[in-house]
């Protein structure tokens, strides 16, 4: 058969052509953008503890949000502290450029808030199947709530204030750890067991507690000096009443001494109040060579007025979502990954030192390893039961229109109940002056 040499060359020179065409359309044609996210954060610990640490929980989670979300970056700015971040947002706000996420101060929470500055969330939570508001700890949402229950911000990590113990003191005393429901009436008569001159030189040097205050006992009143539905305070109600009086008996056992924390590492104190963070901080090196050496301890909740009453403050780092964002999608999905996603929610026991607010972490073997780590071999590590229930049954701070005002309230009552125990005065009427300094300050 004859080959046609005319078509042949006809043919090439169409294929040639569509070729030439083919890489004009594509370098011509508008080329694909990646999508930037940024999040707002700052460095170090929230919990004004010493931690290296935090970047390396961001860049693993971003890095599983990239992997998994193709085309998207996270960016951030770092080096920006605690300190200096309300600053920042500041800024950012007055330019109109917040983060698409970012993280959010209690100091600044109420706040952004009442201007509008954090998208609020229950419509992604009420229509994304994937979220399940069970999996977090109620008592952490509660902390991310506005006004007429609008959730504006989703708890990331979270930390309980607990009741630390000195195992070798009581067993010295022949007293056994007090169980979780415990009374106020069982506290006073522990540290009315070990309150002791020991070393026969006239003065009281062990002692019951360092560091328990009035807001402590107060959360264990069964009641409160705060309403925050109502935003009504009353330092002069009955349980503000018998929180004071408990106190004053309780400092009454020292006879006028001073107990510090130097006393507390010597071994020479039953019981100190600490956040879950401060413990795990307390616990490791350096610290532990310097502060912890001669006795063991554990941990328990805060006695109640009553059984049932065993209740502690719970704090939380919370992560909004910028009203203004224009990627509120994209920005929802790596809230979720910090907040819902085992790993990063794990990664918060690795690498900082708080609680992760996914109860099912809280709760597994692989946290109950990561803090048996801080531990030495013989102690027992805090139980993933204990640590759950002593944030879900915890309580929050008050939700003040104003945080300043609620922080200028708590300043002055602890002059003023300072004052009050240093002269002796009476209960009773030392808070019925006091409640009308506070009426007047609040309507200035």
């Amino acid at each position: 058969m004859r080959v046609n040499s005319k078509k042949i060359s006809r043919f090439l020179q169409a294929a040639a052509s569509m070729v030439l065409l083919g890489f004009l359309y594509f370098y011509s044609r508008p080329q694909a953008q990646t999508q930037v996210l940024e999040f707002g954060m700052f460095t170090g610990s929230n919990w004004e503890v010493e931690n290296a640490d935090v970047f390396v929980i961001i860049d693993r989670a971003i890095q599983r949000f990239e992997k998994n979300h193709p085309g998207i970056e996270v960016h951030y700015t770092s080096g920006i502290e605690k300190k200096d971040y309300s600053e920042w947002c500041a800024k950012r706000i007055l330019e109109g450029n917040m983060p698409d996420v970012f993280m959010v101060l209690d100091t600044d929470f109420n706040q952004y808030c009442s201007l509008g500055i954090m998208q609020e969330l229950n419509s992604f939570m009420e229509t994304d199947p994937d979220f399940q508001n069970k999996d977090i700890f109620r008592t952490a949402m509660e902390i991310g709530k506005g006004r007429e229950d609008i959730q504006y911000a989703l708890p990331y990590e979270v930390v309980p204030t607990m009741l630390f113990v000195n195992k070798t003191l009581l067993r010295q005393e022949g007293i056994e750890m007090p169980k979780k429901d415990w009374t106020w009436d069982d506290f006073m008569e522990i540290c009315q067991k070990v309150t002791k001159d020991t070393d026969g030189d006239g003065r009281i040097d062990q002692f019951g507690t360092y560091n328990y205050t009035w807001q402590d006992a107060m959360y264990t009143s069964g009641g409160s000096a705060f309403d925050s539905e109502t935003q009504n305070v009353d330092f002069s109600n009955q349980y503000m009443i018998e929180s004071l009086k408990f106190m004053k008996d309780l400092l009454a056992l020292n006879q006028g001494e001073n107990v510090t924390q130097e006393d507390f590492d010597a071994g020479k104190v039953a019981f100190m109040p600490l956040t879950f963070a401060e413990y795990r901080t307390y616990k490791t090196y350096p610290y532990k060579i310097k502060k912890y050496s001669n006795f063991q301890w554990d941990c328990t909740t805060f006695p109640g007025r009553t059984k049932g009453d065993n209740i502690s403050k719970v704090d939380a780092l919370l992560l909004g979502i910028n009203q203004d964002s224009t990627e509120k999608g994209l920005a929802w999905e790596f809230l979720k990954e910090l907040v819902c996603d085992y790993e990063s929610q794990l990664d918060i026991f690795r690498y900082s030192q708080g609680v992760s607010v996914l109860e099912s972490v809280a709760r597994s073997d692989e946290a109950a390893s990561i803090i048996q780590k801080d531990m030495d071999k013989e102690e027992q590590v805090i139980s993933g039961d204990l640590l759950c229930d002593v944030i879900e049954h915890g309580t929050i701070t008050p939700k003040f229109y104003q945080y300043e005002t609620y922080e200028q309230m708590i300043s002055l009552a602890n002059t003023a109940i300072t004052e009050m125990f240093e002269k002796n005065s009476n209960i009773e009427s030392s808070m019925k002056i006091f409640q009308r300094e506070i009426r007047k300050y609040l309507n200035q």
